[in-house]
């Protein structure tokens, strides 16, 4: 039985994940700050088929907290065979501009906070030698765009962060796969107009799950996005900053 770590479970990509590995019998460990939708969560996917499905409620952005909460669940679990970090937030680019607050919230919830988890189970997980780490990260970290620079620089970041931790890790066993992700139909992105480039996010877990069995090293998701942002990252410059993207 596979034993996985799942950290921003309430997200709806992570549920559909925790729900494929509910499917087989995992045992899993349910991480994030709402206790009430947690618990739902949890209750539902026992009767999927989790063997285990416990709850650690805890605020990602408070860093002083996250080596308690991957030494609870690396007890819990007895090692991890699987950790999925999923948490995150959109934020607002034109208040992040004019307010360091929202700018800061930003930073830490989407790529400050996932540095300082990822090098907690590096520390968990190198002494295995085994396992898979999975980040969920976005397109917007591929090139800097004036409508979400602030968000697509934090996913930036945790992609180059993500890389380098995959390169030091690999000669321990430990393999580290980043999943960049286009545009999903989630309830973090309900007030957004939707089109033909939405992917639902049963689709992009099962994508993510494909990727883990493979041992992918970086995928789009959906796949169609590697052709969107090659094409996007080599426009030249002088033509891009004229864009309204």
């Amino acid at each position: 039985m596979k034993k996985v770590l799942v950290i921003g479970a309430t997200s709806a990509i992570a549920q559909e994940v925790a729900k494929i590995y509910a499917q087989e019998k995992a045992l899993l460990i349910l991480a994030g700050r709402n206790r009430t939708l947690l618990d739902v969560i949890s209750q539902d996917l026992k009767v999927r088929g989790a063997t285990i499905a416990d709850v650690l409620v805890q605020d990602l952005n408070d860093l002083n907290s996250h080596e308690d909460v991957i030494n609870r669940a690396y007890q819990k679990l007895n090692g991890f065979d699987i950790v999925l970090l999923a948490h995150g937030i959109l934020g607002n680019q034109s208040l992040a501009e004019t307010h360091t607050d929202e700018l800061l919230n930003i930073l830490q919830s989407n790529f400050i906070s996932h540095a300082s988890l990822l090098t907690k189970i590096a520390q968990k997980m190198t002494p295995q030698g085994s396992g898979t780490i999975v980040v969920i990260s976005s397109v917007a970290g591929d090139r800097g765009k004036q409508s979400n620079y602030i968000y697509g620089s934090a996913k930036a970041g945790k992609t180059v962060f993500v890389d380098g931790l995959r390169n030091q890790l690999f000669p321990t066993g430990v393999h580290v796969l980043n999943c960049k992700l286009g545009f999903v139909d989630t309830p973090m992105t309900k007030e957004m107009k939707k089109g033909p480039l939405w992917a639902q996010p049963e689709k992009i877990a099962k994508g993510i799950t494909q990727a883990i069995q493979k041992k992918k090293d970086t995928v789009y998701l959906p796949y169609f996005w590697s052709l969107i942002m090659l094409i996007i990252r080599n426009v030249p410059e002088r033509i891009f900053k004229k864009l309204k993207l």
